[in-house]
C-alpha cells in the first residue's frame, strides 16, 4: 500500500488542461485508432503500387491470351492449309484421271480418223467397181467394229464419208456402230448425212462450209440426248482431210453419260463431300457423287448451275495439246445453300467441260477442333495456374509490402519508428534531434496495466503533434514525430541555431507535463524529459544511430539532473566509453572461443601458521600482443552481455582441474547470479562428486551483490556443505546489511575488503571499523581473511587485530602458477585445463 500511495502522488497532481479520454474501454479506442493509423494510413504511395501490380497482371494475363490466340490462329491456319493441301491432292487426282480420259479419248477418235483417211486412199487406189467398194466397206466396218471393241470406254464410234468418197459416186457411206448391251456391236447407220447428225451442230456447227481452227483438231459436244439410239452421250468429232487437204468426211465417238457420273462419283475428301462434271453448256452430267439426300443433291446442283461455273462458251477447244498444269487451272470459290457454306474447287478439262469438288467448310474446320479445344483446355489450365500464381505473388507482395510498412511504422501510434528514423538520418547532412522520454512510464504499465499505458502513448502523440501544429518552432516545415520505444518519442528536423531550439525544446516539456490524461477517472500527467542532439554535417563513416545515441545520453543526463531538457555535449566524450565497451565485448567474446581465460593464483598467508595454505582462483585473459589482462578491464562488459555465468563455469572446470593433485585448500568467486544458475550448480555438483577435493574448497560469495532471496542462498550453502566444501563473504564492509548477511547464513570466512585494510596504518577509523568486523566474527566462530595487504606495515596491524589471514601484493599477485613461501612456484598445475 505506501508504494501505491507514492505512485498515486506522482501521477494524481492537480489538474490544469485535463485531456479526457473519459472512461472509454480500450477495445473502443482501438476500434477507432487501428482503422485510422494501420497500414492503409499512407495510403496514395501503397494504393499506386497496388494498382500497378494489378495492371502488370492484367497486362500478363491479356498478352498470354494473345499470345495463346495467336498460337491457334497460326495452328489453325497450319492445319487448316494442310487439309486444304489434301483436298486439292483428290481433287487434282480426280481432274488428272478424268483429263486422262478425255485426253484418251481424243487419241481414240485421231485413231478414227486415220483409219478414215487410209481407206479413203485405199478406195482410190483400188477400182471403182461396186464389188471392190463393197468389199472395202466391210473390211472398213471390220476395224471399226474391232476398234469398238477394243475401246471398253467408248459407247460408239463412227466416220462419216463426204458423198462419193469409198462409195458410188452420189451416194454416201457413213458406218456408224454402237455398243447394245452384251455382245457384239451394232451397225446404228451407213448413209447418214452427217450435217443432219445432232452431233454436227454441237461440234462442228451448221455451217457447211466448215473451216478448221488453227491449233484445234478434236471437237467436243456438250451432253445430249441420241433420240436414234435412246441414250445421253457426249460426241468427240474430229474431220478426216486428204493428202491435198480435203475435208472428205468426219470421225466421231461417243461416251456415255453412264461412265462420265461413274468416272466423277470415285472422288470423295469428306463426308458429304461432293464432286461434279458439267459440260460447256453448263448442263450437269454426274450425280454429285451418289449423294444420299436427292433434295439436298437438286440444291446442290442449281446452286452450281447457278453459279455458271463454265461461263457459256458457245465453243470449248480441245487443250490436249496443252501443257498446262492442273494447279495453274484451278480455281476456288465459296457456295452456300441451306445456310451451309461449301468451298469449291473447280478447273476446266480438255473437253470444255467444267470438273469440281465441293467440300462443307464446317467439315474443313472440324478437323481443326480437337486443335481448338486442345488448345483452349491447355489455355484455361495455364491460365488458371498462372493467375493462381500471380493472385498468389500479388498477395505474398501485398504481405511484404505490408511487412516493410510494419517495420517503417509503429503499430500502436502508427507513427514512423526507430528503423524509419535511422533510414532518414542516412538522408540527413545536417539533422537536430529532440528525444522525448515519458517519466516513469513503466510505473503507469504496472500500476494501471497496458491499456492504460497505450492511451498514454497514443495522448502523448496526439498533444506533440498539437503543439508543433499551433506553436512555432525553428525548423521551417514541420519537424517529423517518431515513436521509438515504449516510452520514447522523437522529433527530426533540419539543424538549426541551438537557442532557437532551446527556446522550443523549454515550452514543448512545460506544455506536456502540463497536460493530463483521463483515465477511469485517475488523472494521469504527461511528464516528460528531453534529450536534444545535433549533427552538423554527416561523416561517411559516421554509424547511423550516432546521433540517436547521443541524444539518448543527454536524456539520460537530463534525468539524472532533474532537469526537463538537456543538450548533448561533445566534450564529454560519452561515446567512447561506448567504444570501450564494444572493443572488450568483441575481445571477451574471442577469448572465449579461442580459450584464452584461465585461472590465476593468489596466495592467502596463513597469520598462525607463518605459512601459505590457501589460494584464491581469479580469471584472467591471456592475450598474445598485451599479455595477461585482469578482469577489472572485462568483468563489467561481462555482467552486462551476460557472459558472467559462462566465465564462472570457465573458472570452476579449470579451477578443480588445477588442484586435482595439489594439496592447497583454493577459493571460487560467486555472484548471486552464478548460485541461482542451474546450470551452474549442476556443473559444481558435478565436480564435488566426481572428486575428492569438497573439503579443500571454499565458495567466495560476494557481499556488494544483491541477494535476493536468502533462500536460494541458504539452499545452495546445503548442498555443498554437504561434501565439506566452505563458505566465505567477499568484499565485506562495502554493501549493505553486511551484519544481516552473518545472521542468515552459515558462513566459514569473512573477507575484509582493501577499502578498510589498505588504510589501517594511518586510519584510525579504518582500524576501528576492521577491529568491530574482527571482534564480531570471532564471536560468531567465523574466520577473517584480510585483502589488499600491501606493505609490512599494514600486515603488522592486521597481526594486532588477530585475523586470521592475510592476502594482497605483500604477500604476492595472482599468478598462472602456484606460489608457495620461499617464492618458487609449483608445477603441479595443469595449464590446459
Amino acid at each position: 500500500m505506501p508504494k501505491l500511495n507514492a505512485l498515486w502522488l506522482i501521477w494524481t497532481q492537480p489538474l490544469r488542461h485535463p485531456m479526457h479520454i473519459k472512461q472509454l474501454s480500450w477495445s473502443v479506442l482501438s476500434g477507432w485508432a487501428r482503422p485510422h493509423l494501420g497500414f492503409w494510413r499512407s495510403g496514395y504511395a501503397m494504393h499506386s503500387i497496388m494498382g500497378l501490380l494489378f495492371l502488370l497482371i492484367a497486362l500478363f494475363a491479356i498478352g498470354m491470351f494473345l499470345l495463346s490466340h495467336l498460337n491457334l490462329s497460326y495452328s489453325q491456319q497450319a492445319m487448316y492449309e494442310l487439309r486444304r493441301n489434301q483436298i486439292r491432292d483428290v481433287f487434282f487426282t480426280g481432274l488428272i484421271r478424268i483429263d486422262a480420259r478425255q485426253i484418251a479419248l481424243e487419241r481414240q477418235v485421231a485413231t478414227l480418223a486415220t483409219i478414215g483417211e487410209t481407206f479413203y486412199r485405199l478406195s482410190q487406189n483400188q477400182p471403182g467397181s461396186s464389188d471392190a467398194q463393197r468389199r472395202l466397206q466391210g473390211q472398213l466396218e471390220k476395224t471399226l467394229q474391232n476398234h469398238l471393241e477394243s475401246e471398253a470406254e467408248v459407247s460408239g464410234a463412227g466416220l462419216w464419208y463426204q458423198p462419193g468418197i469409198v462409195a458410188p459416186a452420189g451416194e454416201r457411206y457413213a458406218p456408224y456402230l454402237v455398243k447394245a448391251g452384251v455382245g457384239q456391236p451394232r451397225m446404228q447407220s451407213q448413209s447418214t448425212d452427217f450435217q443432219q447428225a445432232r452431233w454436227f451442230d454441237l461440234t462442228l456447227g451448221s455451217n457447211s462450209a466448215f473451216e478448221p481452227e488453227p491449233g484445234v483438231s478434236v471437237y467436243w459436244s456438250p451432253v445430249y440426248f441420241d433420240m436414234a439410239t435412246g441414250r445421253a452421250v457426249l460426241t468427240l468429232a474430229q474431220p478426216v482431210f486428204s493428202a491435198k487437204g480435203e475435208m472428205i468426211g468426219v470421225a466421231t465417238i461417243d461416251w456415255a453419260s453412264d461412265q462420265v457420273v461413274d468416272l466423277v462419283s470415285r472422288m470423295e475428301v469428306t463426308q458429304n463431300s461432293f464432286s461434279f462434271l458439267n459440260d460447256r453448256n453448263n448442263r450437269n452430267l454426274s450425280s454429285l457423287s451418289q449423294n444420299a439426300d436427292p433434295v439436298q443433291e437438286q440444291k446442290l446442283i442449281d446452286a452450281i448451275l447457278a453459279a455458271n461455273l463454265s461461263g457459256n462458251d458457245p465453243v470449248t477447244p480441245s487443250v490436249a495439246g496443252d501443257g498446262q498444269a492442273p494447279e495453274k487451272r484451278l480455281r476456288t470459290r465459296q457456295l452456300e445453300v441451306s445456310g451451309r457454306l461449301y468451298e469449291l474447287y473447280y478447273a476446266t478439262t480438255p473437253a470444255g467441260m467444267v470438273y469440281g469438288a465441293g467440300v462443307p467448310k464446317d467439315e474443313i474446320d472440324r478437323v481443326l477442333v480437337p486443335m481448338r479445344d486442345t488448345n483452349y483446355r491447355i489455355l484455361l489450365i495455364t491460365g488458371s495456374i498462372l493467375l493462381a500464381l500471380s493472385l498468389y505473388l500479388l498477395y505474398r507482395i501485398i504481405q511484404l509490402m505490408r511487412e516493410l510498412q510494419a517495420s517503417y511504422t509503429d503499430a500502436l501510434t502508427g507513427l514512423p519508428n526507430r528503423v524509419r528514423l535511422l533510414r532518414d538520418l542516412k538522408d540527413r547532412q545536417d539533422a537536430c534531434l529532440i528525444l522525448l522520454n515519458l517519466d516513469r512510464f513503466k510505473e503507469i504499465n504496472s500500476l494501471f496495466g497496458n491499456e492504460c499505458g497505450d492511451a498514454v502513448l497514443l495522448a502523448m502523440r496526439k498533444q506533440v503533434r498539437s503543439f508543433v501544429r499551433t506553436h512555432s518552432h525553428p525548423f521551417g516545415r514541420s519537424p517529423e514525430l517518431y515513436r521509438l520505444s515504449s516510452d520514447e518519442f522523437a522529433l527530426l528536423g533540419p539543424g538549426v541555431a541551438e537557442s532557437r531550439v532551446r527556446t522550443f525544446a523549454s515550452e514543448l516539456t512545460d506544455f506536456l507535463c502540463s497536460q493530463r490524461v483521463i483515465w477511469q477517472q485517475q488523472a494521469l500527467s504527461l511528464d516528460t524529459s528531453a534529450g536534444i542532439a545535433f549533427q552538423r554535417e554527416r561523416k561517411d563513416d559516421a554509424a547511423p544511430d550516432r546521433l540517436l545515441n547521443q541524444a539518448t545520453i543527454a536524456v539520460l543526463q537530463a534525468r539524472d539532473q532533474m532537469r526537463q531538457y538537456l543538450f548533448y555535449d561533445q566534450s564529454q566524450e560519452v561515446e567512447k566509453g561506448y567504444e570501450k565497451n564494444i572493443y572488450w565485448a568483441r575481445r571477451l567474446k574471442a577469448a572465449i572461443e579461442t580459450n584464452a581465460l584461465h585461472p590465476h593464483f593468489q596466495p592467502i598467508h596463513d597469520n598462525m601458521q607463518g605459512t601459505f595454505t590457501k589460494y584464491e582462483c581469479l580469471v584472467r585473459m591471456e592475450d598474445p600482443e598485451h599479455g595477461v589482462i585482469a578482469a577489472g578491464q572485462f568483468i563489467e562488459v561481462a555482467n552486462k552481455l551476460r557472459l558472467n555465468r559462462q566465465i564462472t563455469r570457465i573458472m570452476v572446470e579449470k579451477s578443480f582441474a588445477a588442484f586435482a593433485t595439489q594439496p592447497y585448500e583454493f577459493s571460487i568467486n560467486l555472484s548471486y547470479v552464478d548460485i541461482t544458475d542451474p546450470e551452474t550448480l549442476a556443473l559444481i555438483l558435478e565436480h564435488l562428486r566426481g572428486s575428492n577435493v569438497g573439503e579443500r574448497v571454499i565458495f567466495e560469495i560476494l557481499e556488494s551483490d544483491g541477494i535476493g532471496n536468502y533462500g536460494d542462498v541458504l539452499q545452495f550453502i546445503d548442498k555443498v556443505k554437504a561434501f565439506g566444501c566452505r563458505i566465505a563473504i567477499d568484499d565485506f564492509g562495502t554493501g549493505y546489511s553486511n551484519f544481516s548477511h552473518l545472521r542468515k547464513l552459515n558462513v566459514d570466512f569473512i573477507k575484509i575488503d582493501g577499502s578498510l585494510i589498505r588504510y589501517l596504518a594511518q586510519d584510525h577509523t579504518a582500524f576501528l571499523v576492521t577491529k568491530g568486523i574482527v571482534q564480531f566474527a570471532r564471536s560468531m566462530g567465523i574466520k577473517t581473511v584480510a585483502e589488499f595487504v600491501h606493505s609490512e606495515t599494514v600486515q603488522e596491524r592486521v597481526v594486532e587485530l588477530g585475523i586470521d589471514f592475510s592476502q594482497g601484493e605483500y604477500f604476492g599477485m595472482p599468478a598462472a602458477e602456484l606460489l608457495h613461501r620461499d617464492g618458487q612456484t609449483g608445477s603441479g598445475k595443469d595449464r590446459s585445463a
